[in-house]
């Protein structure tokens, strides 16, 4: 078994080669996922030259090229906190932000010619539950607060679009889209070597250090003198600054992908939008241009084996479509995403040329776009937009405690969605 659909279905390429020897750059990002492509992918748009990437793995190893795919506005951190945190023009500001990065990926995909097999159905937010109120109160909120209107769906419309009885009504956001995301970062990097930045693969960061007045990044094989140094790990830590390692929690969630459905997937969905529901511990799940099925959820302390994850996801399936009994399961994988306690990104800069983005917390495609936008234009232009992410910094997880923690309240918001839903059938 392939670790992932995605990997099973990129294109061979040649690798970026490791970085061997020594070198000079004005910034130097570490980390080839989302956030560090697309701040070097921003510099390079910026003007900004000499700047170098480093990846421990391969580009997209991580949460960026194991995710579900999804394409769409928001933070991890619901709105009405948002508003209640920041007051209404900062968090419209900071939502406007993630949604001008919906619209920059489709220019990206368009100007770079990525082929990443982009579907534009939009994304539908099912309700889990009979009781409408959760919906109606978040498209009053989202229309009111932050000019964004997503559109209803009443049970009857959608049951022709997703063939279950399991939900309620929706909402539909026909902003969003969803993709391959491993050949998106694929193109990513492509489109930032192109423009000039040097992107070294199997190149993990062993060390970091102040030297007078610039930085020092050390590799097995390498050395980079930087003015500048941008942390983009995300969930698998690089150990160069504790207090940066300490601020996250790498939480796995769980993906897999059937066997080609063909004119069976008729039977279960006659919409290609992508689908999520209103639990907290909800699954999401979208149909793939080859008729396929890709199906995730769950989230856990546990990096679990592709057979575990299979056996968890299967039986979340057939909860939604009882009518893919025996539908034959072709890949598992399952991945690392950096959750911060506050749900918001940490961005912005931690030291004098010294510059992170992490913890974007299982909602990351688009805000990572924006967290290279902020940061690069931080570093090119002397924005000063990174600022307003302040409220939001690097607080410790509690690891290990934190664990237990996270785990601990995933259980019971899943246990409470289990009983309202219990209930309503009752």
């Amino acid at each position: 078994m392939a670790p992932s659909y995605y990997r099973a279905t990129l294109p061979e390429r040649r690798s970026f080669a490791p970085l061997d020897g020594p070198g000079e750059a004005r910034v130097c990002v570490i980390g080839g996922g989302f956030a560090g492509l697309n701040t070097a992918l921003g510099l390079a748009e910026r003007g900004v030259r000499d700047v170098i990437l480093l990846e421990a793995g391969r580009i997209g190893h991580g949460a960026s090229g194991r995710n579900g795919g999804f394409v769409f506005g928001g933070f991890s951190r619901g709105e009405d906190a948002l508003l209640r945190e920041l007051g209404p023009g900062r968090a419209r500001a900071l939502h406007r932000g993630t949604l001008d990065a919906v619209e920059l990926i489709r220019n990206r995909i368009r100007k770079y010619a990525i082929d990443c097999d982009p579907v534009e159905a939009g994304v539908i937010w099912a309700n889990w539950f009979r009781d409408p109120g959760v919906l109606r109160a978040r498209q009053r909120l989202l229309a009111d607060h932050f000019g964004v209107d997503w559109e209803w769906l009443p049970r009857a419309e959608l049951r022709q679009l997703i063939h279950t009885d399991r939900y309620g009504d929706a909402l539909l956001e026909r902003q969003g889209f969803h993709f391959h995301p491993l050949k998106y970062v694929e193109g990513l990097g492509r489109a930032a070597m192109a423009a000039g930045v040097a992107v070294h693969e199997e190149s993990p960061a062993t060390g970091l250090d102040r030297v007078g007045a610039r930085w020092r990044v050390r590799t097995a094989d390498g050395m980079i003198d930087a003015d500048q140094v941008v942390l983009a790990c995300g969930g698998y830590l690089a150990g160069l600054r504790s207090k940066v390692d300490a601020g996250v929690m790498p939480i796995a969630t769980y993906v897999m992908v059937t066997e080609p459905l063909g004119a069976r997937m008729d039977e279960v969905m006659s919409t290609r939008s992508a689908v999520y529901d209103t639990r907290f511990a909800f699954d999401y799940y979208r149909p793939l241009p080859d008729s396929r099925l890709l199906w995730g959820g769950r989230i856990s302390v546990l990096d679990r084996s592709p057979d575990a994850v299979k056996r968890l996801l299967y039986r979340d399936m057939l909860k939604v479509f009882p009518q893919l009994e025996g539908v034959g399961i072709d890949h598992a994988w399952s991945g690392l995403m950096s959750y911060a306690r506050h749900q918001m990104p940490q961005i912005g800069r931690i030291d004098d040329g010294l510059w992170l983005a992490q913890a974007f917390g299982g909602h990351g495609v688009a805000p990572t776009t924006f967290a290279g936008e902020v940061v690069a234009s931080a570093i090119a232009e002397g924005d000063t937009r990174w600022r307003e992410f302040s409220d939001y910094g690097l607080v410790s997880a509690l690891k290990p405690a934190g664990f237990v923690g996270a785990q601990l309240s995933y259980w019971w918001a899943e246990a409470k969605d289990a009983w309202k839903a219990a209930t309503e059938r009752n």
